[in-house]
């Protein structure tokens, strides 16, 4: 086995200087931590320090690093092919794992068009959207409605149906397609939300192509979780107005609300679904939009009978290669006693912190656990004390959370909570401490 790369101070100083990192300044203000291997659920820093990854990569590593499973899938597909154009030819891989994902998902979604990033996949569910209405004669249902809160992504389509007030896209504002939000849901569907939604969608109707949202859980607009009696509200919502319903499953797809799809909490099918993130194990980047027949026959059968998109590392072969191993490691159930296991002793070992100076929520679900803070934590500090338990997290805004790999082992569990708990005491105001 081939050694990692040595870090060196000329990496470092190239890094800082040439390498762009994400919602970053240039050059960066404040160094990354830079990693030289990963292993199970720990990353090694070039220090020699040993993290326990709190994050998942960014949600998606759900089986921790280095799986021989995962290893031997790229390993495999690397003998025969890394790479083939998906225009005008086609490969066991990419068919493969559309196969299984059209077995995975909610019932109906029978077709999988492939991207190479969750944004990406939520600008073809958009493009979905607005054709399929096109072919339909609605040319004037341009617009989407959706909810406060919600978190699409970075590229510009799915900018637009990201909340815009006060979100990391505000800049923007001025410059998206306006679309339509109703407020954000709540933890309990009551009357007077149900009015508000079905009010706001029989107004703006005529101009609606679809409703999309991410089901149960917003992810990077506040980890928020919410009824899933709304998503049963929507379904008919649109059924009455002609509409297309859309989830953004990017963050809570393949078990990380505690079922497959977070849209199995309400036995609720979309006309359309975007995955990414967990669906290649945090091994490489691969997104899909999964669409009803009633769709993908719509656009087919109208003015441009083609969907006018064409990534070029769409259905790449060996992120295929790599999902398809990572979806046969869900099928034989074992990651719902993992998550539930993982919610029960984040449930318990996060509670303490509701009691801390500063503090206003703590929520679980999942393997998700969240402390919210009143007021915004300082990145570095709240970083610092949980790195000094031994922890990595990222935290934003007002938000310390944490979505483990599913494969984490209970003491690993406890100790990431606790990392959590003490970057909650680092980050209380000073005046309250």
């Amino acid at each position: 086995m081939s050694e990692a790369l040595p870090w060196t101070p000329e990496l470092a100083a190239t890094d800082r200087d040439k390498v762009w990192h994400p919602y970053a300044p240039m050059p960066s203000v404040v160094e990354p931590f830079p990693v030289v291997s990963a292993d199970g659920v720990r990353i090694r820093l070039a220090d020699g320090r040993e993290l326990l990854d709190g994050m998942a990569s960014w949600w998606s590593a759900i089986h921790g690093y280095r799986h021989p499973a995962l290893d031997q899938a790229v390993r495999d597909q690397l003998d025969s092919m890394a790479h083939v154009m998906f225009g005008g030819l086609t490969h066991a891989p990419g068919v493969r794992l559309a196969e299984r994902l059209t077995e995975l998902a909610p019932a109906g979604l029978e077709h999988v068009f492939f991207a190479d990033s969750g944004s990406v996949s939520v600008e073809v569910a958009i493009k979905m959207c607005l054709q399929y209405q096109r072919s339909q004669g609605h040319t004037s249902r341009t617009r989407l409605m959706t909810v406060r809160g919600g978190y699409h992504g970075d590229t510009f389509g799915a900018m637009a149906v990201t909340d815009p007030a006060g979100s990391m896209h505000q800049l923007w504002a001025d410059v998206l397609p306006e679309h339509v939000f109703a407020d954000r849901p709540p933890t309990v569907l009551t009357e007077e939300y149900a009015a508000h939604l079905a009010q706001l969608a029989a107004q703006h109707a005529d101009s609606l192509a679809a409703i999309i949202v991410e089901p149960v859980v917003q992810g990077a607009g506040g980890m928020h979780f919410y009824d899933p009696e709304v998503l049963k509200l929507l379904r008919g919502i649109c059924d009455e107005h002609g509409l297309l319903l859309v989830f953004d499953e990017i963050a809570t797809g393949f078990g990380r609300t505690g079922e497959l799809f977070a849209a199995d909490h309400a036995g609720v099918s979309p006309d359309i679904m975007t995955v990414g993130k967990a669906l290649t194990g945090g091994y490489m980047t691969l997104a899909a939009v999964l669409c009803t027949t009633r769709v993908a026959h719509g656009i087919s059968s109208g003015e441009a009978p083609v969907l006018m998109h064409g990534p070029t590392f769409m259905a790449n072969p060996l992120a295929c290669a790599v999902a398809y191993a990572s979806t046969g490691l869900l099928l034989d159930g074992a990651w719902r006693t993992q998550v539930a296991g993982i919610e029960k002793l984040l449930t318990t070992h996060l509670e303490p912190a509701r009691e801390l100076p500063g503090v206003a929520d703590v929520r679980v679900l999942g393997a998700i656990g969240v402390i919210e803070m009143r007021q915004p934590t300082d990145m570095r500090t709240a970083t610092k004390a949980a790195m000094d338990q031994g922890v990595w997290i990222r935290p934003f805004g007002t938000l310390l959370y944490v979505m483990p790999p599913y494969v984490t082992p209970e003491e690993d569990v406890e100790r990431i909570a606790a990392a959590l708990v003490a970057a909650a005491r680092a980050s209380a105001p000073a005046s309250e401490r």
